[in-house]
């Protein structure tokens, strides 16, 4: 497991500066894009829970008005979350692409290309339930093994569930599995889901 905890890391880093180079030049246009549609940061900042429960700054692209509410999931929302999002953060949204901020998170440490997507700091319920598991000893990730068995479709308990078959299981092999059916999702957008019911886990709510 150590050496398998070594080569992730090794992989994260690569992957992760690999990206953020060849990602500059669309960046670039996502941030002018934000700027010409609203007022207001371009990056959206906020707190999730990390390996061992601890806190830290998770970073996306903005999607949202500034009037939005804050820290508050997607699926508590129900259909309301159209009306919050800018037409660019829509976009951005269904193709995850204001997750790219994230593999700076990845560089320093606080997340991985692979774990359990993190959870907000009031998702209580989540964090109780990943206890029970032992999921909270593992590096939140930018996918996991429930986001390409479920995504947004999925209810807390099997969510947790699958991030307990990714903890007993976990492999560099596993990893790359789920890397490439993760980018198989996005690209026919499957398990995507907003409003009611959904719980995304992405832009300013979740």
């Amino acid at each position: 497991m150590k050496k398998y905890a070594v080569l992730k890391r090794v992989i994260d880093i690569v992957i992760s500066v690999i990206a953020l180079v060849c990602f500059l030049p669309a960046s670039l246009i996502i941030v002018i894009l934000i700027k010409m549609e609203s007022k207001g940061p371009v990056l959206f900042k906020q707190q999730r829970i990390g390996k061992h429960k601890q806190p830290f700054t998770i970073l996306k692209f903005r999607t949202m008005k500034l009037d939005s509410p804050c820290d508050v999931p997607t699926h508590l929302l129900l259909h309301e979350i159209h009306k919050h999002t800018t037409r660019i953060g829509a976009f951005l949204r269904k193709t995850s692409l204001d997750e790219w901020p994230q593999f700076i998170n990845i560089l320093k440490g606080e997340m991985s290309l692979v774990g359990p997507r993190p959870a907000l700091w009031n998702q209580y319920d989540l964090i109780l339930e990943r206890e029970r598991y032992g999921v909270n000893v593992i590096v939140p990730g930018l996918t996991g093994w429930a986001q390409i068995n479920g995504r947004d479709t999925l209810s807390i308990d099997a969510k947790v569930g699958f991030d307990g078959e990714y903890l007993v299981n976990r492999s560099t092999l596993l990893d790359i599995k789920i890397i490439f059916f993760t980018m198989m999702k996005v690209i026919n957008r499957e398990g995507v889901g907003e409003g009611a019911g959904a719980d995304r886990g992405k832009g300013e709510f979740l």
